[in-house]
């Protein structure tokens, strides 16, 4: 089983908008462009809303079969470990091995000479096609990088093996992840990644490193984009050299992680794309459940009033809210509305200042942030929550389909 060259993560924390995502990609298989769907839901969502795996796979299924979609679908097991893996093995065709914890932890003394001697061969000058510059390799630099990351490539092979004796070698997709790390990875650690991805066997088709910058939950970049793309280029430069130099699979391709919008990076992402002619998966699974609220607060009436009553128990518990996130949120509280105000807000007003339109006055990316990480307020609501769902479904349908379409899909995907 391989990944198609374009996969679009498109998770959903209740399980609603699953059809109205699969839209979001016919408009573009109608434009030419084949993007296949990833419904991506992680242990951690799936505790703190009260739902299991079953129930993105029931989602995805059903999708699929309303709207008729022929191309292949996947569901990913997001950011799984070993002590989490069994919940999804039975539902799902795509795993994130998510290894970054075990970054930094020290291998043992044997281990290290073993990936030290293997790794030997890539002493001195390594030129890469497409990179400018030498990667300059002397024993200390690999003695250095198996001494940081030998452990978390040791338990990335560990789990993978483990999904190749419970399910077989062709019957999944496997991402490896090292993204939730303080530090970003430079091409040259990602060359070593994949090597001893390579050594350890695993058959990995999209690789997600931490990037350069700041990807805070529901917003923009926060970096310099130039930097960031000369990463991105280098990176891509690295996977190609690699795919050859270590026999990987031909269709490894980037990951783009986190739950922000990346929205100035979508139209240099696509230019380097088509410059090489490579894939790319992309997650952008939190922001389906802000388009769920802004069309609530757009419905009026019962709508409106829930919409506000998750940003009033978001606002009154923000260290709550932010504690599982706080490196992947910015939030100055004093530029958070004050409830009183928002009571008085109209629907517009409120799905204004909550949608990533930049040019909208209204807009508060500070706003979107604390109601990106307050969805645990909705699964309290639990019925009611999910009943409004189905009552407002279609101008929250609409809603879901135009965001991802209009600013990811075409950006990205299209250059538009």
């Amino acid at each position: 089983m391989l990944i198609e060259k374009y996969s679009l993560g498109i998770g959903d924390r209740y399980e609603h908008q699953g059809t109205a995502q699969l839209k979001a990609l016919i408009c573009a298989k109608d434009k030419g462009v084949s993007i296949v769907p990833v419904w991506n839901k992680s242990k951690r969502e799936h505790s703190l809303i009260g739902s299991k795996p079953i129930d993105a796979r029931i989602e995805a299924d059903n999708a699929v079969k309303e709207l008729g979609w022929k191309s292949s679908y996947y569901i990913d097991a997001d950011h799984i470990g070993i002590k989490t893996v069994d919940d999804f093995i039975q539902h799902c065709n795509f795993f994130t091995i998510d290894v970054a914890d075990f970054i930094g932890e020290y291998p043992s003394l044997e281990s290290v000479k073993s990936f030290t001697k293997k790794a030997s061969e890539y002493q001195g000058k390594i030129e890469i096609p497409g990179i400018k510059r030498c990667f300059e390799i002397t024993e200390n630099t690999i003695n250095s990088f198996a001494k940081k990351y030998l452990v978390a490539i040791n338990e990335a092979s560990r789990i993978y093996k483990y999904l190749v004796s419970v399910k077989g070698s062709d019957s999944f997709i496997t991402e490896v992840s090292v993204d939730e790390n303080e530090q970003p990875q430079s091409p040259e650690e990602l060359f070593f990644i994949l090597l001893g991805l390579s050594l350890g066997n695993v058959k990995v088709q999209t690789i997600a490193p931490k990037f350069t910058g700041r990807f805070n939950k529901g917003i923009d970049y926060v970096g310099n984009v130039n930097d960031f793309i000369r990463e991105f280029e280098d990176d891509i430069c690295v996977i190609n050299y690699a795919i050859k130099e270590f026999s990987l699979l031909p269709n490894l391709k980037l990951s783009i992680h986190s739950g922000s919008d990346k929205f100035s990076l979508y139209k240099p992402i696509h230019k380097i794309l088509t410059k090489y002619n490579v894939g790319v998966h992309l997650k952008t699974a939190g922001t389906t459940w802000l388009e769920e609220v802004i069309g609530l607060a757009e419905a009026g009436g019962e709508g409106t009033k829930i919409a506000k009553y998750i940003y009033e128990q978001s606002f009154n518990r923000i260290d709550e809210m932010m504690k599982p996130y706080l490196t992947v949120v910015d939030i100055d509280y004093d530029k958070l509305p004050d409830l009183l105000d928002v009571y008085n807000w109209s629907g517009e007003k409120f799905a204004n200042t909550l949608r990533h339109v930049q040019s909208n006055p209204d807009y508060n990316p500070h706003f979107r942030q604390l109601i990106h990480i307050g969805f645990k307020v909705a699964a309290e609501m639990e019925e009611k929550y999910t009943d409004a769902l189905v009552k407002y479904a279609d101008i929250i349908g609409k809603n879901v389909t135009e965001n991802l379409y209009e600013r990811h899909i075409k950006p990205l995907f299209l250059g538009e």
